[in-house]
């Protein structure tokens, strides 16, 4: 046993101090991903390993006449190739959507069940119809262009506007006119009465770029199958194991305890990463048939074929107000591009995420929602960081920045007009949610003094004086987070005195080691060092819905709050052993367990030691160890505002962002430090959209933005410093009152970039640019504007 000092209490009080919960901790992983000693997917490999090479489609759109593989089979050191055909007959299962969407007539999403390769038909360049193995990678590079394809030629269609149109080019024959989801939100006759009743009516036509998710790390996997045990291994990244388990085991047909899947370090996802590919499929397929493990890797050049993209969208926003400016109810209708095959999440952050956080920070009685979503001959659709959150919030943004400018209402005041009291909270809103916790104008208050906005007027002159024209925009945004899930929060006391955390979300760039160790820290007063993260291995990690929706904190942090109130309990009963004091007289406070009143106590650590060391008898824990399954949390809504200040050069259209402002409210704040990186990342994805990405296509389908030599990503020259501010309101529907970060700087920079070069651009009575406004689409405004004054 043993005794309680003040020098360990001291000791415990230092390190919650010092690693507790709103401590900025230095994240736990950071020596080895600095120092290059992070383990990715291609950095395993398997004794007798052979490699795989995919074969893909050079046609949009196409008629599958036939496959030669003869040639590519006697190419030196091919092992096999195979089509879809030996797919098929192997039974697998398609690739589906699961979420229960309808369309407005009741009849659910309907589905292109994709098969791992394509038989019948080829829908998008990059479509996958063959693969070959061979003993090594040249080998199977060699074999893959020597199959033969005989594909023929049919009419394609890239615009989801023009697919949804009659006579269009028909993708499957069971979806009329391409349209898979024709989704309506909204009571639309009292939606109408309040446009027929407004004062005002503010219309805009926006499309939000189709970008590509360029992560770091390509996609790779490492495939392996143990006959005895008839069990498949893939290693692959992924954004949570548990969740891709399952969706593997369903696509192989066998149960999930057939298929394990292990993650290591993941070289960012944003979304993409977090569904089954058919490459996945091929190489099981292979491993199983050769008997030896199979390793597939991207390149960065396919990656923009058979990767995820996101956004993609072409909307009709509406606005209706009243004489004072008052909102009345909104409106969003258009289309949804959801590439040539549905997978995962795909229709939702093209229609239901879209129209549960259009309503964002402001009052807007009433709102209707009308997008269909339509297949087209490109790349599929997937999630994207924020995945229809900052979608929404930049369509109510630039609505609310021209009909501040129609009605001759000042930007700023429209906002403070309409933005929802705190004394209104909580708030049921227009888009079918109830915000639980919020300050909006007083975040709205603080970023503008962060902002320095009231001296703008002075910059704006300075720059005039050099030959530029300067810009400034102020916008906010609320999140509804992932929808809730149940997750798991597992700890295991081990012997050699560390403490295994294991859940099912998934870091894959966050930093969860250390604020999901700190949550523990401060629950439990365990040794911050002491804590190791477990995620990447479904064998371990039974359950959990991964990462994604800026769901990590509040999930894992309430399935960790629970699991340490179970070991508590085990604790009390242990230590009243260990003690020989009565159950009820134990107390726990700062990792000790003490009997009431005395100063005889036992630190958790000891406690868990002897109770590995020794025998206890019946009744008493033989283990501190729980594996608990947390009840499904419900949605947070994080939110903030940000102030985007940018100059122009009028000669060549340059756009540089020169001040950037953000104060946002997370609720809790786990580690301010990786909160702000999770921001500063957020901000420099949308920056990167709102001015220079987008994915495009030409009429007959062909991609004409294939490469980082047709991609622009933002580099660091592009981004700005940024000045960062706090604001938090607790939320009050998880334990930790935290509410997410990882999506929110996308959902706040979009608007305010957006609408600060729009700001810029008003001298010359621009009104409108869809993104990405780059130098060429903002000089070539700039000379039709100067055209049509002249």
């Amino acid at each position: 046993m043993q005794e309680h000092t003040k020098s360990s209490t001291l000791e415990n009080a230092i390190a919650l101090q010092k690693y507790g919960v709103g401590q900025p901790v230095r994240r736990k992983e950071d020596d080895t991903l600095v120092r290059g000693k992070g383990r990715y997917t291609d950095d395993f490999n398997l004794p007798n390993q052979a490699y795989a090479v995919i074969v893909r489609s050079t046609h949009a759109h196409g008629i599958i006449r036939g496959i030669g593989l003869d040639a590519a089979k006697a190419m030196p050191g091919v092992l096999g190739a195979w089509t879809g055909k030996d797919l098929d007959a192997a039974g697998y299962g398609p690739f589906t959507c699961g979420l229960p969407l309808k369309s407005r007539d009741g009849s659910p999403l309907l589905q292109t069940n994709r098969q791992p390769l394509a038989t019948d038909k080829v829908r998008f360049v990059g479509d996958p119809v063959a693969f070959v193995v061979a003993e090594t990678l040249a080998q199977a590079r060699d074999a893959a262009e020597a199959v033969e394809l005989d594909i023929e030629p049919l009419p394609a269609v890239t615009d989801p506007e023009e697919a949804a149109k009659p006579g269009a080019p028909q993708l499957y024959d069971h979806i009329p006119n391409n349209v898979a989801l024709d989704y309506h939100y909204g009571d639309a006759d009292k939606v109408n009465a309040a446009f027929a009743s407004a004062a005002h009516v503010t219309k805009l036509d926006i499309e939000n770029a189709r970008v590509a998710v360029v992560s770091m790390e390509p996609r790779v996997g490492l495939a392996s199958y143990d006959t005895k045990t008839e069990r498949y291994t893939l290693q692959v990244p992924t954004q949570g194991v548990a969740g891709n388990r399952a969706n593997l085991a369903k696509n192989l047909k066998v149960p999930n305890e057939k298929v394990r899947i292990l993650t290591a370090n993941v070289g960012g996802s944003f979304g993409m990463k977090n569904i089954n590919y058919p490459e996945y499929m091929c190489i099981l397929y292979a491993a199983k048939a050769l008997g030896r493990p199979v390793k597939w890797l991207d390149e960065r050049s396919t990656s923009f074929l058979s990767d995820s993209h996101g956004r993609a969208q072409k909307i009709h926003a509406e606005l209706a107000l009243d004489a004072e400016g008052h909102f009345l109810a909104a409106k969003l209708a258009g289309y949804g591009n959801l590439g040539a095959y549905i997978t995962g999440v795909a229709p939702s952050p093209l229609s239901l995420n879209t129209g549960k956080n259009f309503s964002s920070v402001y009052r807007t009685p009433l709102m209707a929602v009308d997008i269909k979503t339509v297949l087209t001959n490109t790349t599929l659709m997937g999630a994207y960081r924020g995945a229809g959150r900052p979608e929404a919030n930049y369509y109510m943004e630039r609505l609310i920045d021209r009909a501040a400018d129609e009605m001759g209402i000042n930007r700023l005041t429209l906002r403070k007009r309409n933005f929802i009291k705190p004394n209104q909270i909580p708030f049921a809103a227009s888009s079918g949610v109830t915000y639980d916790s919020g300050d909006f104008p007083a975040v709205f208050n603080k970023a503008l003094e962060i902002s320095d906005y009231e001296n703008f007027a002075k910059r704006k002159k300075e720059s005039r004086k050099a030959g530029k024209l300067r810009g400034i925009a102020v916008g906010s945004y609320l999140e509804v987070t992932a929808p809730p899930g149940v997750e798991l929060g597992k700890i295991v006391f081990d012997p050699d005195g560390t403490v295994q955390l294991i859940t099912g979300t998934l870091d894959y760039g966050q930093g969860h080691a250390t604020p999901f160790a700190q949550v523990l820290c401060e629950q439990l007063g365990v040794p911050f060092e002491s804590v190791k993260l477990v995620q990447g291995d479904s064998d371990i990690v039974h359950t959990g819905n991964g990462t994604g929706g800026s769901r990590s904190i509040t999930a894992t942090g309430q399935a960790i709050v629970g699991a340490a109130k179970l070991v508590i309990e085990k604790g009390k009963r242990a230590a009243a052993h260990m003690l020989e004091a009565s159950e009820a007289d134990i107390e726990f406070a700062d990792g000790r367990f003490t009997i009431a009143g005395t100063d005889r106590s036992i630190d958790i650590m000891e406690l868990a030691k002897r109770l590995h060391d020794g025998k206890v008898p019946d009744g008493v824990p033989d283990s501190l160890d729980v594996d608990h399954t947390s009840e499904p949390v419900a949605s947070a809504f994080p939110n903030g505002c940000h102030v985007a200040e940018v100059e122009i050069d009028p000669d060549t259209g340059v756009v540089q962002i020169v001040r950037y402002s953000a104060v946002n409210d997370f609720g809790t704040v786990i580690n301010p430090m990786l909160v702000a990186g999770q921001l500063h990342g957020g901000v420099v994805q949308g920056i990167g959209q709102a001015l220079m990405e987008h994915i495009r296509y030409d009429e007959s389908g062909q991609p004409i933005t294939g490469s980082l030599m047709d991609y622009a990503l933002p580099r660091a020259e592009d981004v700005p410093n940024m000045t960062i501010g706090d604001h938090p309101v607790p939320a009050t529907t998880n334990p930790l009152g935290s509410k997410g970060c990882g999506e929110a700087g996308c959902a706040g920079s979009l608007s305010t970039v957006v609408n600060a070069v729009l700001d810029a651009l008003s001298d010359y009575g621009i009104k409108h640019i869809d993104m990405p406004l780059t130098p060429e689409r903002v000089w070539r405004a700039i000379q039709d504007a100067k055209a049509k004054a002249a």
